[in-house]
């Protein structure tokens, strides 16, 4: 059974920082690409970032593109998010996911305010 638990989320004021994780079971984490993925209040779950099963590629949208970090530690079967320079519009739950089951985290809550 597939599980995402996600940490690390929390209230910044606008220019800080965060660093989520996620911590995965009940599959063979290091076989699989992850992402991040937020829905903000109101709007649709939006892909954040994605790597891949080694770390060796990774992909942002584009708002968050040379803020936002991705990495994995597949010893830890933990995927990470960092979040530089986080703005207003950078507020909401925040998820983990594994794209192959379709999986996803109970998310975490990011608050961005002055």
């Amino acid at each position: 059974q597939v599980q995402l638990v996600e940490s690390g989320g929390g209230l910044v004021q606008p220019g800080g920082s965060l660093r989520l994780s996620c911590v995965a079971s009940g599959f063979t984490f290091s076989y699989y690409a992850m992402s991040w993925y937020r829905q903000a209040p109101g709007k649709e779950r939006e892909l954040v970032a994605g790597i891949t099963r080694t770390g060796s590629f990774t992909n942002y949208a584009d708002s968050v593109k040379g803020r936002f970090t991705i990495s994995r530690d597949n010893a830890k079967n933990t995927v990470y998010l960092q979040m530089n320079s986080l703005k207003l519009e950078d507020t909401a739950v925040y998820y983990c996911s594994v794209p192959h089951f379709g999986s996803w985290g109970q998310g975490t809550q990011v608050t961005v305010s002055s």
